[in-house]
């Protein structure tokens, strides 16, 4: 029987048992980059400092990382038990994080408020966010196996797409909720998020016809299905992709002060409303584009090449530090601002098809959840990688009221080049087009 199923009823339709599933779920995970909008108010709220509390957005992203690692086999067998344990997962953590953020405004520098806040908003919501994130991912390929990349990269616009919608619905909360809004905030969107994966959950199917193996028939194991290729080509991949996110979370953490650096804090958040929307485009367009390419990896070249020419002019030029002088300058940084954030997105859209070309579809959640333990490691190093740089290099000045570091964030470019770089000698050199993909 065809995967692509276009008869019976909603029962075999792809788009309700695959698109529409994996963007409630994706959708839904994906609030986890809206971290800057309320950090600020939680440091606040529970008497910790800022700085202190940002480690939760790290370990989200870490724990992230690894669940999809280690419970890649888990998505593969049932995709049900996966994307149930992500709704559990998700929507538990962040009422638990409500439940801390409460327990902390009543007991202002406690460590168990901070403690707790890592738990559930780092770790319970990181296993929802890794699971969440891998479930529909072969099913949308399964699907849509004409369009694999167009599937995938719907769905992963929904998380790079999740930003751009929950922020201003999680600003008017905080606005509008005056006594307690940010823990009353997590507990209203815990609920509405339950509601959403759940809904997801139910409706997401593979197609009719795949078979999966059963338990008496053995499956190669992911080293085994790894060492079909060269061992450099999915070194080469890890590598590649590990490198795209931190250099895309270096700049996209230093986003608002650079904007603010340029002069334009009037309009910070509609740069990052932009910003995000360039990220979900990203997502989607070269993964799309990329099913018209011989070779999947032609979109990572374009990716680094673009990231390191921008990249290279705004240092060559000065951009972040005379930007707020020169239009054309300013131009640019928000040029690369936009074109960072949208290979960013791209990258991330284009591993699942990628591994598959290479390595095929038995074992895609597996090896696709293998693979984003880079996202996880990334999430450790490329916000605390720009912090310490800005810490460390130049000097705080004051830019229209606002206190920001123009060479620190220059500084910052210099190691994403040098990174974007070696990305594309990975690219070129290790990662060799696939004659017998699948």
């Amino acid at each position: 029987m065809s995967t692509t199923q276009k008869s019976g009823g909603w029962r075999t339709n792809k788009w309700i048992r695959a698109a529409i599933p994996a963007l409630l779920l994706h959708c839904s995970i994906g609030t986890v980059y809206c971290w800057s909008i309320f950090s600020e108010n939680i440091a606040n709220h529970i008497g910790h400092t800022k700085s202190a509390t940002e480690w939760a957005f790290s370990l989200a992203i870490f724990f992230l990382g690894m669940s999809a690692a280690f419970l890649g086999n888990v998505v593969e067998k049932d995709i049900h038990k996966s994307s149930l344990i992500a709704t559990i997962c998700f929507a538990g953590g962040m009422a638990g994080t409500g439940f801390f953020i409460w327990y902390g405004g009543n007991n202002p520098g406690s460590t168990l408020a901070l403690v707790g806040i890592y738990v559930c908003y780092g770790f319970i919501m990181g296993v929802g966010l890794g699971t969440g994130y891998l479930s529909p991912v072969k099913t949308l390929m399964l699907w849509f196996q004409d369009k694999k990349g167009l599937a995938t990269g719907l769905a992963v616009a929904g998380f790079g797409a999740a930003k751009a919608i929950a922020s201003p619905i999680m600003e008017a909360l905080l606005k509008n909720i005056k006594e307690g809004g940010i823990y009353k905030m997590f507990f209203i969107l815990a609920v509405a998020y339950f509601l959403m994966m759940f809904v997801g959950h139910l409706l997401l199917k593979k197609p009719d016809g795949w078979h999966e193996p059963s338990k008496d028939e053995k499956k190669p194991s992911i080293i085994e299905v790894i060492k079909t290729r060269p061992i450099l080509n999915y070194v080469g991949i890890w590598f590649m992709f590990y490198i795209n996110i931190t250099c895309g979370l270096a700049l996209i953490s230093q986003e608002k002060a650079i904007v603010k650096c340029l002069g334009l804090a009037g309009v910070v958040g509609i740069v990052s409303t932009v910003s995000a929307i360039f990220n979900a485009a990203g997502r989607l367009g070269f993964s799309a584009a990329a099913d018209k390419m011989k070779d999947r990896n032609t979109v990572y070249k374009i990716i680094f090449v673009m990231s390191i020419a921008l990249t290279a002019l705004v240092i060559v030029t000065g951009g972040i530090k005379n930007g707020a002088d020169n239009t054309g300058l300013m131009i640019l940084v928000l040029a690369l601002i936009m074109a960072v954030n949208a290979g960013y997105g791209g990258g991330f859209s284009n591993v699942p098809t990628l591994l598959s070309d290479h390595y095929g579809m038995g074992s895609i959640s597996a090896l696709h959840g293998i693979t984003l333990s880079a996202w996880g490691f990334a999430g450790l190093t490329g916000n605390q990688l720009a912090t310490a740089i800005v810490n460390n290099f130049g000097e705080v000045i004051e830019v229209d009221g606002y206190m920001v570091n123009p060479v620190g964030y220059q500084t910052v470019l210099y190691v994403t080049l040098v990174l974007y770089i070696v990305a594309l000698f990975l690219s070129l050199v290790f990662v060799r087009p696939n004659k017998a993909a699948k």
